[in-house]
């Protein structure tokens, strides 16, 4: 008997190994895993700029185009662009790799890159760290981080903030006029 329980002791030691292979084969939960990373890093890149409804396309380090770019989409250039930037009620992001020769007209810009041109805004421009305009801003709101670059003029836009806030700043004043009212009565 005993001679018995040492053969079925072998045999257990083989079925560890195949055990093993069915703990190997749970790498198909890895690809969960991996689509998983996927959505982190989709939401990394929201700090860029896209918030959860809008999407943002972009434009590698690899493009180089001239011409003219609108659209009704947030937008991250890399590469090189010559010519006029549309994105009247839109998102440009200058990535830190970009080089661009043109104009621009959108509601909120940030630079991380190179511009050469006049860039207008709605909302604001932001020029960052290692950004670097030349030309004439006009815009709403402005940010000029410590160590960016800018050459040329300025125009705080007010027409722009009180179409955005027009609302917002009319009911103040209607408020004291109606506090007004009751008093003179």
């Amino acid at each position: 008997m005993w001679g018995n329980q040492k053969k079925p002791e072998t045999p257990q030691i083989a079925p560890p190994e195949p055990k093993n292979f069915s703990t190997n084969q749970p790498p198909k939960p890895a690809p969960a895993t991996w689509e998983g990373t996927n959505a982190m890093s989709t939401d990394a890149m929201r700090p860029l700029g896209a918030t959860a409804d809008r999407a943002t396309a972009r434009l590698g380090p690899s493009l180089h185009i001239k011409g003219e770019i609108s659209g009704n989409e947030d937008l991250l250039i890399d590469g090189s662009v010559e010519g006029l930037i549309q994105l009247d009620e839109r998102k440009l992001t200058v990535g830190a790799t970009a080089k661009l020769t043109a104009d621009i007209i959108a509601r909120e810009v940030v630079v991380y890159g190179s511009v050469k041109g006049n860039l207008r805004a709605k909302d604001r421009i932001e020029i960052k760290k290692d950004g670097s305009v030349n030309g004439d801003l006009t815009t709403a709101r402005i940010s000029i981080e410590d160590g960016a670059y800018f050459k040329g003029s300025i125009e705080i836009d007010k027409s722009a903030e009180k179409e955005s806030h027009g609302s917002a700043f009319s009911k103040p004043s209607s408020q004291p006029a109606a506090t007004a009212g009751p008093k003179t009565i």
